[in-house]
């Protein structure tokens, strides 16, 4: 049996990051609990070369290799911050070049992080149909959590830190399944 793979997507340009922090807390996490070999992929850190290239075939060897790293995951963290409704727009750049067939079947967790509560539906209306376009397999559970709900790099509200367990249960036991055919 081979090792799975997580790939943790953080999709914030902004360092120091709440969104980060959140990522690499759920994907430490879900490695924990699965012993699966862990990926971490920040946009901050491709924002060179993904602002640079405007399709695939483009993409200078580390971006390409995050990209593939993304199509081989067993399951996919994908959290971004939320401005004005949506997605980072870099975060959405990386996952549009991600070639569209190859996530079918694959689990992703949604994660959120933004300044009003405004932004709360923006899991549900923004990343879960992103991801549902691949024909992705969105967890049941997806977060947002406030910017002041992350102090210090800990989630101090209750709620939030109860469905971030949820969310991690869920993840570890999708990484149990076999894959989907595609």
């Amino acid at each position: 049996m081979t090792r799975k793979t997580i790939v943790a997507i953080a999709g914030s340009l902004g360092r120091p990051s709440r969104t980060r922090r959140l990522v690499e807390d759920v994907a430490a996490r879900i490695q924990a609990r699965s012993g699966a070999e862990l990926i971490l992929l920040d946009v901050a850190d491709l924002a060179p070369e993904l602002g640079r290239t405007l399709a695939r075939d483009a993409a200078p060897p580390a971006l390409d290799a995050g990209l593939r790293a993304i199509e081989a995951a067993d399951l996919i963290i994908a959290g971004s911050p939320v401005y004005k409704g949506s997605y980072s727009g870099f975060f959405k750049h990386l996952i549009d070049l991600v070639d569209y067939r190859a996530l079918t079947g694959t689990p992703v967790a949604l994660l959120a992080t933004g300044g009003s509560e405004r932004h709360a539906l923006s899991v549900e209306h923004q990343l879960r149909p992103l991801f549902a376009s691949f024909d992705a397999l969105t967890l049941p559970t997806a977060v947002f959590a406030l910017d002041r709900s992350i102090v210090d790099g800990r989630v101090t509200d209750e709620r939030v830190a109860a469905r971030l367990d949820t969310l991690v249960a869920e993840a570890a036991f999708a990484l149990t399944r076999p894959a989907l055919a595609a």
